[in-house]
């Protein structure tokens, strides 16, 4: 008789099933909350993809949220129309990208500034904001942000704005921002469109999903942790969202 231990065969873990509307695992999934809403404003996401964070990344939850929303993932495209299929004018679209800029360094009162290429407050804001159009948001860390907005050309064309939150991101300790006014992709458009079209409303409703994923994303911590483990702090804060 042998003297080697037994080798017992343990059954692989089963891979938990995804939404295929939010693409969360459906533990996290939050599509019941999701209410749809109606926009003038129409809405790019642009994701980059080597974006990873499946669990608490906010961009395809957003895009649930609107009829005119399109979220591609890429590098680089050749212009704004060809990623819409229609002909716009960029220059009546406005891309979030903060970059260096911030809001508390300019002379303004405005939580939303459309800035130049020196990165000072173009004139005429109230009514360059009222012919807005459209809104890309680039989603990634800050330097997948920064690949999107180099890669990109025509983006030189659309207007661009930075925001300045009276609030941090809702996301708190579960991914710290470097800085104050780093946002998830979802209260980014949420501040932004809300404003844009003067109805609070949009904001609240967005905000209501997000806040569902980030209490369920708790919920998963304490009954599947090996689902939802707590973040690691990224040390690199160029590598943080832009």
């Amino acid at each position: 008789m042998s003297d080697q231990p037994e080798i017992v065969a343990t059954a692989a873990p089963e891979e938990i099933p995804e939404c295929p509307r939010c693409g969360k695992p459906l533990p996290l999934c939050v599509c019941d909350a999701v209410t749809p809403l109606k926009s003038r404003i129409s809405l790019v996401i642009l994701q980059h993809p080597q974006e990873q964070d499946r669990l608490l990344g906010t961009a395809r939850l957003t895009a649930l949220h609107f009829e005119k929303a399109v979220l591609k993932i890429g590098l680089s495209w050749p212009s704004l129309s060809k990623i819409l299929g229609r002909t716009v004018d960029p220059a009546r679209w406005a891309v979030l990208y903060l970059g260096s800029s911030k809001v508390a360094d300019l002379d303004t009162d405005q939580d939303i500034v459309v800035i130049d290429r020196k990165g000072q407050p173009e004139d005429h804001q109230r009514g360059i904001l009222k012919e807005i159009e459209g809104v890309v948001l680039l989603d990634g860390t800050w330097s997948q942000a920064k690949a999107l907005w180099w890669r990109n050309a025509w983006m030189l064309k659309c207007r661009r704005v930075i925001l300045g939150p009276a609030r941090p991101s809702l996301y708190g300790k579960l991914r710290r921002e470097p800085r104050r006014d780093g946002l998830s992709t979802i209260e980014a458009a949420a501040m932004l469109i809300s404003r844009l079209e003067q109805r609070p409303e949009t904001e609240s409703a967005l905000l209501a999903s997000f806040q569902a994923l980030l209490t369920r994303y708790r919920d998963v911590q304490t009954t599947l942790p090996e689902l939802a483990p707590k973040p690691k702090p990224r040390r690199d804060w160029r590598r943080r969202r832009g």
